[in-house]
C-alpha cells in the first residue's frame, strides 16, 4: 500500500502560520514606505500565483523577488533580503503540525503503508520544514516540485512516486482538489481531500472522499483497505 501525502495545510498549518507572518511583513512594509506592496498583500494579489507552474517551484528569496517585481519595477537587494528574514523568523516561529498528523502518520505505518510527501515548492523551504516538524522518520521518499522541476498542478510527481514503489494500492492525502486529488486520478489512486487551510471552501471534483481532519482520512484508508484485503483471493 502507498499512501501520497501533502505536507501544507495537510500535515502542518501553513495558511495559518504563514498569516500571522504576513501581518508582520505588512507592518515592516508600512514602516519602509512599500505602500504599493503592502495594498497587493492586503488585496489578495497573491492569488494571481495560484495557477503559476514556475512559482510553485521557486525558493522563498526567488518568489519574494518575483512578488516585489509584480509591483515595483525597481527594488534593492537589501529590501528583498530584510523581507525573506523576517519571513524566515515569524514563519517558523508559528509553523505547527496539526494535533492529528502523527497520529495520523503512525496509523499508516501500523497499516504497513509506504508514505511519501509530495509538495511544491523549493527543496530548501520544503526540506527545513520536515526537519524543524521532524516527521522524516515517517516518510520513505520525499518529491518536492523544486527538485523535479514539475509541480504538483500536473500528474508528474504523482506518477512518479508510484513508479518509485509499484503499489497497485495508492490513496492521495491532500488539501486541494486541482492538485492532489487530481494527482489521484492520475495514479489509480483514491484521493483523500481534508478540509482544512487555504483552500478548504473550494469545491471539490475529483475527490473520491471528503473529510474534516486526518483521522478522518485515516479511517477511510484502514476500511477501503481491510475491503481490498477481503477480496484477495
Amino acid at each position: 500500500m502507498l499512501v501520497m501525502v501533502d505536507l501544507d495545510d495537510t500535515l502542518c498549518n501553513t495558511w495559518d502560520a504563514g498569516k500571522g507572518t504576513m501581518f508582520r511583513v505588512v507592518l515592516h512594509l508600512f514602516g519602509k514606505g512599500k505602500f504599493r506592496m503592502v495594498y497587493y498583500l492586503l488585496t489578495g494579489g497573491y492569488r494571481e500565483l495560484e495557477r503559476s507552474e514556475v512559482y510553485h517551484r521557486m525558493d522563498l528569496g526567488d518568489l519574494i523577488e518575483a512578488v516585489f517585481g509584480r509591483v515595483y519595477s525597481k527594488v534593492s537587494q537589501k529590501d528583498i533580503d530584510d523581507v525573506l528574514k523576517l519571513v524566515e523568523e515569524e514563519f517558523f516561529s508559528r509553523l505547527r503540525l496539526y494535533p492529528d498528523a502523527l497520529p495520523f502518520l503512525r496509523g499508516l505505518k501500523d497499516l504497513g503503508a509506504k508514505v511519501v510527501l509530495v509538495t511544491d515548492s523549493s527543496s530548501r523551504w520544503q526540506r527545513k520544514k520536515v526537519e524543524y516538524l521532524r516527521i522524516g522518520e515517517f516518510l520513505d521518499d520525499i518529491i518536492i516540485s523544486g527538485e523535479t522541476g514539475h509541480s504538483k498542478l500536473g500528474p508528474y510527481n504523482f506518477r512518479l512516486a508510484a513508479s518509485r514503489f509499484r503499489e497497485r494500492e495508492i490513496y492521495v492525502v491532500g488539501d486541494r482538489d486541482e492538485t492532489d486529488m487530481a494527482g489521484a486520478k492520475a495514479v489509480g489512486g483514491i484521493g483523500i481531500l481534508v478540509r482544512r487551510g487555504y483552500f478548504r471552501n473550494r469545491k471539490a471534483k475529483n475527490a473520491d472522499y471528503v473529510v474534516d481532519d486526518l483521522m478522518g482520512a485515516l479511517e477511510v484508508i484502514t476500511r477501503e483497505h481491510e475491503l481490498k484485503a477481503g477480496a484477495t483471493p
